[in-house]
């Protein structure tokens, strides 16, 4: 066992357990590779960037506000939203969507980005709005091209990124994203650490919005108690 210390979490709906935990499997993972064949040089560049996690998330959280206009104006108002990312981000997608339908009960799913043309494309269109993951890594390109292919059929694009992406349109229409939430950047093997936080927060916002009672999702528990 490994205790994640992330101090008790009343809600039913875990967010700093989940990042918690994350780390947790980044320490053991580190662990790991030091005892196979990772170097120094790399083993002391991701205990410096897990060091810097805690400054990174914090910068996440002053930029709250901008995620909540977001969230009331792009999400709340939506019936269905796709969550896309690849290799690490879709991980972070699965987190998201998750986070979106349990505490807000707006329909979500989650899919790798090479996945689209595969179904989930005939769904997207002005009404399903879709969060693509975009951590600045040897998969921007392609990730950028699966933006070009929901915009094209006029879905709405909402970047969670570490890149230095297109901002938001002056005008309607305009530019590539509806809008984007930026985060710091942090080592890639440590960035779904970070893209995470806001999507949580786009889910807690959501469901503010709509009403919902954050804490206490309904016909959700918080231990499992039955097969």
């Amino acid at each position: 066992g490994v205790y994640i210390h992330a101090g008790p979490e009343v809600s039913v709906t875990s967010t700093k357990s989940f990042t918690s935990t994350v780390v947790a499997f980044a320490l053991l993972a580190l662990h790991l590779g030091r005892v196979r064949d990772l170097g120094p040089g790399d083993g002391a560049r991701l205990i410096d960037g897990l060091e810097a996690l805690p400054a990174h998330i914090a910068a996440v959280l002053a930029d709250e506000d901008a995620i909540a206009a977001v969230a009331r104006d792009l999400v709340a108002p939506v019936a269905s939203m796709f969550f896309v990312g690849r290799v690490g981000g879709h991980v972070v997608a699965l987190e998201g969507a998750q986070k979106l339908k349990e505490v807000s009960y707006i329909h979500a799913e989650a899919y790798p980005a090479a996945e689209l043309k595969h179904g989930p494309l005939a769904l997207v269109g002005p009404e399903v709005p879709t969060v693509v993951v975009l951590p600045d890594d040897h998969l921007l390109d392609k990730n950028l091209a699966s933006v070009e292919e929901i915009r094209a059929r006029k879905g709405p694009v909402i970047a969670v990124t570490d890149a230095g992406v297109d901002d938001v349109p002056d005008a309607p229409g305009d530019g590539r994203f509806a809008a984007v939430l930026r985060v710091p950047r942090a080592e890639p093997e440590l960035a779904p650490v970070v893209l995470g936080i806001p999507l949580q927060l786009l889910a807690y916002h959501a469901a503010v919005a709509l009403g919902r009672d954050v804490d206490r999702p309904r016909n959700l528990a918080k231990s499992v108690t039955v097969e």
